[in-house]
């Protein structure tokens, strides 16, 4: 386990504090006049998902955490239990479920049969990682207003996972479409219907 001394704290770093781990969100070294410098960063436990913010003195370090990933497959997912149901990569038999609140919002752009990185600590699922750039095709799409097609208009289309998003008007029922799950916004068109 690496040790970091404050100013190595750094943005997507994934340091152990309050003996958890926690994704260093941004961080920011500076010097008040005439006092010794300091990180002042802001954190967000991969466990519980809470937003702390702490002050990294000169003198202080952080333990980074190692953190082990595992390939791991999407089966479906449980409405009624609100849960995800999962199985290792290569072994359909070792299934296991987690919680929708682990997922969150990026659970909107798996579907099944989806390979995902699961990221562990103590062999403990803490989160998954859906790639940034997801291939989903329309499965509900209106019409494209006459005349509005080359003003950048956009609307309103449902995906084969159920999630909804702006595409621009020239997007059809059947077409295949990326999309950036981190923004949650449309990429471009990949396969026309």
């Amino acid at each position: 386990m690496a040790v970091l001394s404050y100013n190595e704290i750094l943005t997507k770093k994934v340091i152990i504090f309050d003996d958890e781990p926690f994704l260093v969100l941004s961080h920011h070294v500076f010097r008040k006049q005439q006092r010794k410098p300091v990180n002042v960063t802001k954190l967000k436990s991969l466990i519980s998902g809470r937003v702390v913010e702490n002050t990294f003195h000169v003198n202080e370090t952080a333990d980074e955490a190692e953190l082990e990933r595992k390939d791991i497959v999407f089966v479906f997912k449980n409405e009624g239990k609100g849960e995800y149901t999962f199985h290792t990569k290569g072994q359909p038999g070792e299934r296991f479920a987690l919680s929708a609140d682990l997922i969150g919002d990026q659970g909107k752009w798996i579907k099944e049969k989806s390979e995902l990185e699961a990221m562990l600590f103590n062999d403990e699922v803490i989160g998954v990682k859906v790639p940034i750039k997801v291939e989903l095709k329309v499965t509900e799409a209106s019409e494209a207003v006459k005349g509005n097609t080359s003003s950048g208009a956009t609307k309103e289309v449902k995906v084969e996972t159920g999630a909804v998003l702006q595409v621009p008007q020239f997007i059809n029922q059947g077409d295949i479409i990326s999309i950036n799950t981190d923004a949650g916004t449309y990429s471009e068109r990949v396969e026309k219907a």
